[in-house]
């Protein structure tokens, strides 16, 4: 192949992954628009159906279950995404491309997925300890209330089978990430999200109808229902994908490669890296679920439940929109930031053109970065404008007036100023995780050690010492987001910055313009905001002004 050809498939790889990667967050958002969306139509069901307490107490299951699928599989995702990807310029290679060169490739590509399949039984085997250890201290740590629920012991069963269930498409999942697949994710999750909720959403009215005290028994009964169709959808679509190849979803033996391995399956230089990102891991997973932690050791039953929805509501924006763009820009950065270059070839021609590849894709990477930060600095200034204003009244029309005059209304205000904060924290740490070398990983886990004490420090004294009650809950991740978000920028700039690239913050930042407008907005709909229930032309008042500002923007 020619230098000139090579070149051009650098070029062309860089391209198509930027390509995939838009593709991919498309597929992500669908997916998270269409499960939130039946997700929201299923709560305005149960939420007639449920008291603040049995919210509650389904929502410390549900932490239950994520706890257990992050400590088993997260560092594993992670380390599974940075991977060296000359594979990827294969499909641009001519016609005229040495045929054996390209069985060369082809075998390369499989032997790596079969180590991406190895490697994701590691969190089968971690998920069944876990999910069992979890268990007892949940039910030996549990709140005499809890303990006193219809079914409790029954539910909690069902999370662990469903949990563990969950865990076994792990391999799967992890091939269609690594091939791209995002649409068979998006089915997969879809249908499952589907079943879930008719299944929790019909074995709540049941029990309504036919006056069964069941507790948290339809959540767990629903979860073991997504399991099974995530279970079923991946084996079937991904499957078949194994069988044309020479790889298995079942782990095996690698052939021989000039990679370390561990009983001939494990590349330890993916586990060193996954080792290191579980240490971090842990204090990153506190810092994202230290709210429900705290809440549910300083906080009754009925305040969990108010915390619970508010933040389900107000995280609708982070969870639609900006976690899948986090998840695929993951993906994207882990490709664009360790892709492999032809440096190897001895010619000085490569040597220079891999050079102005990697250049170039360092250039990509942090206007891709300078992009999403850019359009989440627009939507936070129409959520922090609009979103306080219009709570109560969302929440009387959604969830009726029994939560709209509970602290919900304050709570879901007070979290429309902390969703920005996620939008930027959630872009730059996938950078991070993407770039970071291992002794960067184990400095940010120092540093998440401090946050952790900032943010427990923080969270006590807004819940035990001054009892602001959810709402002090939500400034105390705000804390907490900030010091992530000041360690994450100043890395992501300076690691472009000794890569050659420039990334300038304040070019992401909104015109004077529209933020003067967004502050105006704000005050002006805040003075009005208690004339909403007054009459419905006080209420089209407010949204003819969010209407104009909209306009506006």
């Amino acid at each position: 192949m020619s230098d000139v050809s090579k070149s051009s498939v650098t070029d062309s790889t860089s391209s198509s992954l930027l390509a995939k990667s838009t593709k991919g967050a498309t597929y992500l958002i669908l997916l998270q628009i269409g499960s939130r969306a039946l997700t929201f139509l299923v709560n305005q069901i149960l939420l007639r159906f449920l008291s603040p307490e049995l919210l509650g107490i389904s929502t410390q299951l549900e932490l239950y279950s994520i706890s257990v699928l992050f400590f088993a599989r997260e560092s594993l995702r992670v380390a599974l995404q940075r991977q060296d990807d000359d594979d990827t310029a294969e499909p641009a290679r001519p016609e005229s491309a040495n045929p054996s060169q390209s069985r060369t490739i082809s075998k390369k590509q499989h032997q790596k997925t079969q180590e991406v399949v190895n490697l994701s039984y590691i969190a089968i085997g971690l998920g069944l300890p876990l999910a069992l250890l979890f268990a007892a201290l949940y039910i030996r740590n549990a709140d005499p209330l809890v303990l006193e629920t219809p079914a409790i012991k029954a539910s909690v069963n069902l999370y662990i089978f469903a949990t563990v269930l969950e865990l076994l498409s792990e391999p799967c999942f992890a091939v269609g990430q690594q091939q791209l697949l995002y649409g068979t994710r998006a089915l997969a999750e879809t249908l499952a999200t589907f079943t879930r909720c008719v299944l929790t959403c019909g074995t709540a009215v049941w029990a309504s109808e036919t006056n069964t005290s069941l507790g948290a028994l339809p959540f767990a009964i629903g979860q073991v229902g997504y399991a099974v169709v995530v279970n079923v959808l991946y084996f079937a679509r991904i499957g078949p994908f194994g069988s044309d190849a020479p790889f298995s979803i079942f782990i095996r033996p690698i052939h021989p490669t000039s990679a370390s391995l561990l009983w001939d399956r494990f590349p330890l230089a993916r586990l060193t890296l996954a080792f290191n990102i579980y240490a971090q891991s842990i204090f990153k997973h506190i810092l994202t679920t230290g709210d429900s932690l705290l809440i549910a050791a300083f906080a009754s039953l009925q305040s969990q439940g108010a915390y619970t929805l508010a933040s389900n509501y107000g995280g609708l924006v982070a969870r639609m929109v900006f976690q899948p763009i986090e998840e695929s820009s993951r993906s994207l950065f882990g490709r664009l930031l360790h892709q492999t270059t032809l440096s190897s070839i001895s010619s000085d021609t490569v040597k220079v053109a891999a050079k102005l590849d990697k250049l170039k894709r360092m250039d990509q990477a942090a206007e891709y970065v300078r992009t999403l930060l850019r359009l989440y600095s627009l939507i936070s200034i129409a959520v922090v404008a609009l979103g306080p204003p219009f709570s109560p009244l969302l929440l009387y029309f959604v969830a009726g007036s029994r939560w709209s005059s509970s602290d919900a209304p304050s709570v879901l205000a007070a979290y429309c100023y902390y969703v920005p904060l996620l939008a930027v924290n959630g872009i730059l740490e996938a950078f991070v995780s993407a770039a970071a070398s291992p002794a960067q990983l184990r400095a940010q886990s120092a540093w998440m050690v401090a946050f952790s004490a900032t943010f427990a420090a923080t969270g006590v004294l807004v819940l035990k010492v001054w009892d602001q009650g959810a709402r002090g809950l939500v400034l105390a991740n705000a804390v907490n987001m900030t010091c992530r978000i000041v360690w994450s920028s100043l890395f992501v700039s300076n690691h472009l910055r000794l890569q050659g690239a420039a990334l300038s913050y304040w070019d992401a930042l909104p015109s004077t313009g529209t933020m003067i407008c967004g502050f105006g907005t704000s005050c002006y709909l805040k003075s009005i905001e208690k004339t909403f229930f007054k009459s419905p032309w006080h209420a089209l008042h407010g949204v003819a002004a969010a209407g104009g500002f909209g306009l506006a923007m």
